[in-house]
């Protein structure tokens, strides 16, 4: 698992969780979830993205947490889920699937943002009977559904086989990411942020994203490569919103427009001029208040007893 590998202080230092539990997903993987803020307050529910972890979204738990129920999970492999038995989309929404379960009562609803792999994630669980019922409304920060390799523009090559090919090797690689060094951060900063973003911006991206084991790191990454999540466009039925930074190389543009077009019900299209993948990071108080403005249109608290307890979940676990 993760090293866990985050900064200790300021904006980006992950909150202490008022509960942690562990859902169980359909093959018995087991995830870590943090609960944030008030029991019976509307709910949001937040997917991070590949090599990311719960402390990817401190600035938006930060903020929620006053007067939401901020709920926030390890995708497998990464923080402290253990990996589980297999890398797939379906895993991907088996995992949201148990995570909904596990904290949400029934017909209980809640704004859901992913970024990135955690968007993926909300499109391959598009058809899911939980993700139909809990979902009152949906965030996609700086993700796509297809073409996510040749698409990149992480390598400033004309686009074509040989960009591709060089794109899958490098995002695939099995090197060891090392310490967090200044190359380092600014290797991160170039592939994954806008180039204003400030120093303590990048270093809690880059602590984050070094923690991630590189065999999790490897392993997502071809199924990023194969990613086809197109038909989970079109299912996604539920009010969505869609925010990408102009300078994203990992997903550009291109990606946030094609979602835009294709889903069922699109509430608009934000793009952050000059920044990059890490939109959450990069632009906490726009993300925090997009997902505030869909908890207030679309979701109410609920008044679930403190004591309810769920067969998938196992507390302090």
């Amino acid at each position: 698992m993760s090293r866990l590998m985050h900064v200790a202080s300021g904006p980006y230092a992950p909150p202490v969780p008022a509960r942690e539990l562990t859902a169980v997903s359909a093959d018995g993987a087991r995830l870590h979830i943090e609960v944030h803020g008030p029991e019976n307050a509307p709910a949001v529910v937040l997917a991070h993205g590949w090599t990311c972890s719960t402390a990817f979204w401190a600035a938006q738990i930060r903020d929620l947490a006053a007067d939401h129920r901020v709920i926030a999970y390890d995708q497998r492999g990464h923080g402290r889920s253990p990996a589980g038995s297999g890398c797939t989309s379906d895993a991907l929404a088996d995992d949201l699937e148990a995570v909904l379960k596990a904290t949400l009562a029934p017909g209980e609803q809640a704004v859901i943002a992913g970024h990135s792999m955690g968007g993926m994630t909300v499109m391959a669980a598009a058809t899911r009977p939980a993700l139909r019922e809990h979902a009152a409304a949906v965030l996609l920060c700086s993700t796509g559904s297809s073409r996510l390799v040749a698409e990149s523009t992480v390598l400033p090559m004309r686009p074509g086989r040989l960009r591709t090919w060089l794109t899958k090797h490098i995002l695939g690689s099995r090197a060891p990411l090392g310490p967090v060094t200044p190359i380092a951060r600014a290797i991160l900063k170039y592939a994954t942020m806008g180039p204003g973003s400030a120093p303590h911006m990048v270093e809690a991206c880059a602590r984050i994203v070094h923690a991630c084991p590189r065999t999790v790191r490897h392993a997502w990454s071809h199924v990023l490569d194969l990613l086809d999540l197109d038909h989970g466009v079109r299912e996604l039925a539920v009010p969505t919103e869609v925010v990408v930074g102009t300078a994203d190389r990992l997903t550009p543009p291109v990606h946030a427009r094609a979602l835009a077009a294709a889903l069922p019900d699109c509430l608009g299209l934000t793009e952050l001029p000059g920044l990059g993948h890490m939109t959450p990071v990069e632009a906490p108080e726009l993300v925090t208040g997009k997902i505030r403005q869909l908890v207030t249109t679309y979701a109410k608290a609920t008044t679930t007893p403190q004591d309810a307890t769920y067969t998938q979940v196992k507390e302090g676990a």
